[in-house]
C-alpha cells in the first residue's frame, strides 16, 4: 500500500479490496442448493458451506479476537470452523465436516456478514503494527486459496454423482487459455535467485530469497495437453511399473488408476468432468487432475522430468514472454519436496501454524490454476500437496537437461567479481553524497529486466507502445541505407522485441549484436533471435552501453547500425549522452548509421503516471534495486522502509525516480554505514525528455548530424536517423 495515503483514504481503501475479495465465495455459491453446500465427497474436501465459515472464522480468530474485550458473534463457531489450528483449541475433525447440518447455510451467511461489518469497522480504525497489516493480508490471501478450494471440492462432489450434474453454465475462470507456442526454452548455468525478496504481500514460506545454482536446463514452452497424455495410456503408461516410482506403482495398483482424475472411456472415447458436466475430451485443452506420481512416469515416459522448482521460478522470472499459460490454467508439479527454504521463519503468533508445520512428505506445484484469482497468484508462489493427490487443478510442464548455450562475446567484458565491484563502488559512492543516488544501470539483473518488461505493457507507461507503432511505421525509411552485409547493434538490448521489426524489414541483414549488462536477458533473446531467424548471424556481447568495448572481429564488413531504442539515452546526464553517442560512433566507424529513439517533453501529468502506474510495478522494479544490492553485496535495507516516489523536474526536462525513506533508517553494506532521515531519498533515475531541437544539438556535439526525425502522433515519442 501506498505510503503517501493519509490514513482515512488508506481505510477507505482497505475496506474496498476487503469488501472485493469477499464478495468471490458467495457469489460461487450462488444458484447451488442448500444440498450441494453441505455435502463432504471424501475426506480431503470439505463442504461449500464449511469454506463459507472457515474463511469468516479466520478474520475472527486471528484478527478480530486479538482485542481482549472482543466477544465472538458465537462462541461455538470457534471449535466448528477452526481448520488445523492447535493453538485455538479443539476442533471438528476434517473427515467429519460434512456431518454438520447446524448451523445452516443461511446462518453461515449471516455470520460471514456479521464478521465482514465488523471488519470494515476495524480497518476503518486502522491496523496499529506490522503484525496486524500482515494478518489482514494474509486473510485476503487466504480466502482467496479457498475461493479456489471451494471449486475444486465442489467439482469433486458433482463428480460422485450419476448424474454427472453441472454446477456452472459456464466454467468460472479467471482469464482464457492462452496459445501454444511450441518448442523449449533454454537457460544457461548459473547462480541464480529464488524466493520472495520483494516489496509486497507473500506466505512466509516464499522467503527468504535465497541463491541456487542451476546447471543448464531447458523447459518447454507450452503444459502437457490431454492428446499427449492420450497417448500415454495407449502406451501403456498405467501399465507398466518401469515408468513409476515405486510408491507411485503402489498407488496405481491400490487405486486402480487407468486414467486421470474424472476421465471415462465410453466406447472408446474420452469423456472428462468439469464443473459444467461432463464433456468429450479436449485434445488439445492443458491436462488437469493428475498426482505427481503421474506426472513423474509420464516425464519419464517421454523421456524428459519435471523442473525443479527453481527451475521454474528462474525461468518464468527470466522469460515469461517464452511460454503459454504459465500461470492461469493449472498449478504444475516440480520435482521438489516441500521444505523450508534457508533462513525460513515462519509468521508469529498463531499464523506460525499457516504454513511451517506442513512442510514433510509432500511436493511443490507452481503457477497457477484458472481458478487462482489473478491477482493471489505470484511467481514465487509455492503450492504443495501430497504425491498421491489428485483432485486440485494440476497439471505439469516438462523439463529436461541441455547442454551449455552459445556464451556471450565477453571482450572486455567485466567478470562477475568485477560486476560487482562496480556496484559496491556505485551504490556506496552514490549513498556517500549529500543527494544519495545510484547509477540506473544497476536496476537491470533478472528481476529488474523482467520487472521493465512488465512495465513497457502497463497502460500508463506510453513509450513503448507508441515508439513500437512509430518503428513499424517508419521501418522501411530507417532501413532504407541500410546496405548490403550492414551489421545491426543494439545497445542495452533487454528482450530485443523491438529489433525484430527492424530484422523483418532487412531480410537480408549481415548481423545482429545485441548489447546488454544483464547476462540472462542477453543470452536468452539471442537464443529466441537465432531460433526466428536462424540465417542470421547473432554475436551478443555483455558489457556497459557507458563503456563500450570494441565489437567482435569476425562480424560482416557491411556498413554499422546503432540502435538504442526506448528513450534509454534519457537516463543519461546531457554530458554522459553526448560522450556515449560519441564512443558508439568510434565504434561503428565511418558512414555508421544510428537510430535514435527519445521521449518527447508533454503534459507531466502523463509523464508522472507514466513512472508511477496503479498496480504498483515501477515501485516494484525501482525497490528491486534495494533487493539485488541486499543479494549481491550484503547489504540490509529494511524494503518496507523505502517508497517510490515519480516526479516532474521541469526546470531539467526530466522525469524522476527516487527511493524515499519513510522512517529514519540505517542500512549498512559491508563495514560502512548510512544514515536516512525520513523524507530523505536515493535518486535513481532521470529520464529526460527531448525536443527535436534539443536532439539535434545533441547529435551535433557528438560528431552525427540529424538525417530524418519522425514524430509519433500523441503522447507522442520521436526516432532520430543520425549520420555519423
Amino acid at each position: 500500500m501506498n505510503a503517501r495515503f493519509e490514513p482515512d483514504t488508506r481505510a477507505a481503501s482497505d475496506v474496498a479490496r476487503f469488501r472485493c475479495v469477499r464478495a468471490a465465495m458467495p457469489a460461487l455459491a450462488q444458484g447451488l442448493s442448500v444440498e450441494d453446500l453441505s455435502a463432504q465427497s471424501m475426506a480431503d474436501c470439505s463442504p461449500g458451506k464449511w469454506h463459507l465459515a472457515h474463511t469468516s472464522w479466520f478474520f475472527e480468530a486471528l484478527i478480530l479476537a486479538c482485542d481482549p474485550d472482543y466477544r465472538p458473534v458465537d462462541p461455538r463457531f470457534q471449535q466448528l470452523f477452526n481448520s488445523y489450528y492447535e493453538a485455538l483449541g479443539e476442533r471438528v475433525p476434517r473427515d467429519q465436516r460434512g456431518l454438520m447440518t447446524r448451523p445452516s447455510v443461511d446462518e453461515v451467511l449471516a455470520y460471514r456478514r456479521e464478521i465482514d461489518r465488523r471488519m470494515a469497522a476495524w480497518l476503518a480504525q486502522g491496523p496499529s503494527s506490522g503484525l496486524e497489516r500482515y494478518l489482514f493480508e494474509l486473510g485476503l490471501h487466504h480466502d482467496q486459496q479457498h475461493q479456489e478450494l471451494f471449486l475444486m471440492d465442489l467439482l469433486n462432489l458433482m463428480s460422485r454423482s450419476p448424474l454427472d450434474p453441472a454446477a456452472y453454465e459456464v466454467e468460472p475462470r479467471e482469464q482464457p487459455v492462452e496459445t501454444t507456442r511450441g518448442g523449449v526454452v533454454s537457460f544457461d548455468a548459473g547462480l541464480v535467485s529464488i524466493g520472495h525478496g520483494r516489496a509486497g504481500f507473500a506466505f512466509d514460506n516464499e522467503g527468504p530469497a535465497h541463491r541456487v545454482w542451476l546447471e543448464p536446463f531447458a523447459l518447454a514452452a507450452d503444459l502437457v495437453t490431454n492428446g499427449d497424455w492420450i497417448r500415454f495410456i495407449e502406451d501403456g503408461g498405467y501399465t507398466r511399473s518401469d515408468l513409476w516410482l515405486s510408491d507411485g506403482w503402489a498407488t496405481v495398483k491400490a487405486q486402480g488408476w487407468t486414467a486421470p482424475l474424472y476421465w471415462r472411456c465410453d466406447g472408446g472415447d474420452w469423456t472428462v468432468m468439469g464443473l459444467t458436466g461432463r464433456t468429450p475430451v479436449d485434445p488439445a485443452a492443458p491436462l488437469r487432475h493428475v498426482s505427481f506420481y503421474e506426472a513423474d512416469a509420464y516425464a519419464r515416459w517421454a523421456g524428459k522430468r519435471l523442473p525443479s522448482e527453481a527451475e521454474w521460478e528462474h525461468a518464468a522470472t527470466t522469460a515469461p514472454e517464452g511460454f503459454s499459460n504459465l500461470s492461469g490454467e493449472v498449478w504444475q508439479w516440480t520435482s521438489s519436496a516441500y521444505a523450508p527454504y534457508p533462513g525460513f521463519q515462519p509468521t508469529s503468533g498463531t499464523a506460525a501454524e499457516y504454513n511451517g508445520k506442513f512442510m514433510a512428505n509432500q511436493m511443490v506445484l507452481r503457477g497457477g490454476a484458472f481458478a487462482t484469482p489473478s491477482d493471489h497468484a505470484r511467481v514465487t508462489y509455492r503450492n504443495f500437496f501430497y504425491p498421491q493427490q489428485r483432485w486440485a487443478f494440476m497439471g505439469l510442464r516438462l523439463a529436461e537437461d541441455a547442454p551449455h548455450r552459445h556464451a556471450p562475446h565477453r571482450h572486455a567484458a567485466p567478470t562477475d567479481d568485477a560486476q560487482t565491484a562496480g556496484f559496491r563502488r556505485d551504490i556506496v559512492d552514490g549513498l556517500s553524497r549529500d543527494q544519495k543516488a545510484v547509477p540506473p544501470k544497476w536496476f537491470y539483473d533478472a528481476e529488474g529486466s523482467r520487472l521493465f518488461e512488465d512495465i513497457t505493457a502497463l497502460p500508463e507507461y506510453y513509450p513503448t507502445r507508441q515508439e513500437t507503432a512509430l518503428l513499424r511505421e517508419s521501418a522501411a525509411a530507417l532501413t532504407a541505407d541500410f546496405g548490403p552485409d550492414a551489421v545491426l547493434v543494439e545497445f542495452g538490448s533487454g528482450a530485443s522485441e523491438k529489433t525484430r521489426i527492424l530484422l523483418d524489414a532487412v531480410p537480408d541483414l549481415g548481423a545482429y549484436v545485441p548489447l546488454d549488462i544483464s547476462e540472462t536477458a542477453l543470452l536468452d533473446a539471442a537464443t529466441r533471435i537465432r531460433a526466428d531467424y536462424p540465417n542470421l548471424t547473432v554475436q551478443s556481447v555483455l558489457g556497459d552501453f557507458e563503456h563500450l568495448a570494441p565489437l567482435p572481429d569476425d562480424l560482416p564488413h557491411g556498413r554499422r547500425i546503432g540502435f538504442f531504442p526506448g528513450s534509454t539515452i534519457g537516463n543519461l546526464q546531457p554530458d554522459e549522452a553526448e560522450r556515449f553517442l560519441a564512443a558508439a560512433r568510434r565504434m561503428l566507424g565511418e558512414g555508421a548509421l544510428f537510430i535514435l529513439g527519445v521521449d518527447l517533453v508533454k503534459d507531466p501529468a502523463i509523464l508522472v503516471a507514466a513512472y508511477d502506474d496503479s498496480q504498483g510495478v515501477t515501485a516494484a522494479f525501482n525497490r528491486n534495486l534495494l533487493v539485488r544490492a541486499n543479494a549481491e553485496l550484503d547489504a540490509d535495507f529494511d524494503l518496507n522502509a523505502f517508497t517510490h516516489r515519480a516526479v516532474w523536474n521541469a526546470e531539467a526536462s526530466r522525469m524522476e525516480m527516487h527511493l524515499q525513506a519513510i522512517t529514519p533508517t540505517t542500512v549498512r553494506i559491508g563495514d560502512q554505514s548510512f544514515r536516512f532521515m525520513s523524507g530523505e531519498t536515493i535518486h535513481t533515475e532521470s529520464s529526460r525528455k527531448f525536443t527535436p531541437e534539443s536532439v539535434e544539438a545533441m547529435a551535433k556535439a557528438s560528431g552525427w548530424s540529424v538525417v530524418r526525425t519522425d514524430v509519433s502522433p500523441e503522447p507522442s515519442v520521436a526516432l532520430a536517423l543520425l549520420r555519423a
